[in-house]
């Protein structure tokens, strides 16, 4: 039986095609992989994290009409090592959580930031333990 191997990308619609782009490139710091037109006439950009193979393509097709995003429909889920020092970074661009943060005895947690169109973006924060893990990790390498 054949499976698929791995997730490529996920797909947001959005009306405002360079707002968009412009958040997840300077509140998340995701870099533009590609842009380009498809033959049915969307405007597609694909986004990256410095650390994933996975894209988040960012979509314009004004001919489907306005994008009207349901509340708790879907969010995508980025982890942060301090959801303290990302909230710092959100207030010097005039931002803050929409809700949380929500922290855990060890040391994990999470928050939200509302993107454009309404989409929600959710921070986590590992548990301590696997922090300092992986810090020593790197030290060693």
């Amino acid at each position: 039986m054949s499976t698929v191997k791995k997730l490529l990308h996920t797909r947001y619609r959005v009306d405002d095609l360079e707002r968009t782009i412009r958040f997840y490139k300077d509140v998340l710091g995701l870099r533009e992989v590609r842009r380009h037109k498809s033959p049915r006439g969307s405007e597609l950009v694909f986004l990256q994290t410095p650390v994933s193979e996975e894209l988040i393509e960012i979509c314009s097709f004004p001919a489907s009409g306005p994008v009207q995003v349901q509340p708790d429909l879907t969010h995508l889920a980025f982890e942060v090592d301090s959801l303290a020092d990302f909230a710092q970074h959100l207030s010097k661009l005039g931002l803050a959580y929409s809700d949380g943060p929500h922290l855990k005895d060890d040391g994990s947690g999470f928050a939200f930031i509302d993107a454009p169109e309404g989409y929600e973006i959710e921070l986590m924060q590992r548990p301590t333990q696997y922090l300092l893990a992986s810090q020593t990790a790197s030290r060693t390498a």
